[in-house]
């Protein structure tokens, strides 16, 4: 089997209700989608979510690194010898994460179709699905409680507050959604690296009856140490995640003990081996690990619900971007009910975007 034409699409999809994080606005997603077609008659897809504000990769850099690198090495190569196509992509450039997770999210999906078999089997099959955390972005107090009640309603017991402008008023949202949701809501907080570690300790503080499961990387990521600074003052498991974006920082999280928690993302870190060596490293480092996601479409939520639901120390998921995006091409990619979400039954990743 060779692949015989490559095919890329770019699109930009609008969100039913653009959000604010620490850094930025969002109301929109850029993506580009790859289409492997083969001699034997196959087709496999993938999805590139390029994030420059995190990962420094332009949505431009990965369409042409796509369009032109990739579609060079792509076409006429065995598609199974998978792990050598990588290698070769990832020594031309490790700059654009995104675009190499497309590529791998392509590859794996055609091992599926080849096999017969999802991607989550063939990789080790270990649950069958996974819930999921759903986000409320930065919004006045009444908004943020309107749009809980709302995602509670719909089956979700895990939201996951935006924050990090002011620890008063996050602390503040954060009790009054422990008081809709009640003892069982499960509350996650992602500052986006808006707190230095003061504010953060302080935030803690009058956050404290909110019950917090989760902090998300609460300082900047140029100063990791921060990280480390907070985690050993506090109960509250902090996470990783602008602070993660490769397996050296993997390893240096780990080593210096900065974090409790890891937020491994496809579109981050570059595909799946890259996931993979990182959730090793912080499973042998006894850190508790998450699936995450950029605003990706269901392809891309797809290929993340596979790898968490292949791997035995992936406990929290981050999966919900999906859900908010207007005319997803590839939207049918999970089944999601009462906030878990669970594969399609097909082989690869079980879909087919109606987009080329």
């Amino acid at each position: 089997m060779l692949i015989k034409k490559i095919s890329i699409q770019e699109i930009e999809l609008k969100l039913r209700h653009p959000y604010r994080i620490a850094y930025q606005s969002i109301s929109s997603s850029r993506l580009i989608f790859i289409r492997l077609s083969t001699n034997t008659g196959l087709e496999a897809f993938g999805c590139a979510a390029p994030e420059e504000e995190i990962t420094g990769e332009s949505f431009e850099g990965a369409l042409e690194f796509l369009d032109t690198q990739c579609r060079e090495i792509l076409k006429g190569s065995d598609p199974l010898r998978r792990m050598r196509i990588l290698e070769d992509l990832r020594a031309i450039s490790c700059a654009n994460p995104s675009a190499l997770a497309a590529v791998d999210m392509a590859l794996l999906d055609l091992l599926g179709k080849e096999a017969g078999l999802p991607v989550w089997k063939i990789f080790g099959g270990y649950q069958r699905g996974i819930e999921t955390s759903i986000t409320i972005g930065i919004a006045p107090r009444e908004e943020t409680v309107a749009q809980a009640r709302d995602m509670i309603s719909r089956g979700f017991s895990i939201i996951k507050l935006k924050g990090g402008l002011s620890p008063e008023e996050d602390a503040e949202k954060l009790i009054r959604l422990r008081e809709v949701g009640g003892p069982a809501l499960r509350l996650r907080f992602d500052a986006n690296q808006g707190y230095t570690a003061a504010e953060t300790l302080r935030f803690l503080e009058l956050a404290a009856p909110s019950n917090l499961e989760i902090l998300e990387q609460p300082t900047p990521r140029e100063e990791p140490y921060l990280l480390g600074e907070i985690t050993g003052q506090i109960e509250t498991p902090v996470m990783a995640d602008e602070s993660l974006l490769n397996l050296h920082e993997a390893f240096h999280l780990a080593q210096n003990e900065l974090v409790d928690m890891m937020n491994i993302k496809l579109m981050k870190v570059g595909g799946y081996n890259p996931a993979r060596r990182i959730a090793a490293v912080s499973a042998a480092a006894g850190l508790e690990t998450m699936i995450g996601c950029m605003d990706e479409p269901g392809l891309g939520i797809a290929a993340g619900l596979h790898f968490a639901l292949s791997q035995e120390n992936i406990a929290y998921a981050d999966l919900d971007s999906f859900l908010d995006l207007e005319e997803d091409p590839s939207a049918d990619a999970v089944v999601l009910s009462k906030g878990i979400l669970y594969p399609r039954s097909g082989p690869g990743f079980g879909t087919s975007p109606n987009i080329f």
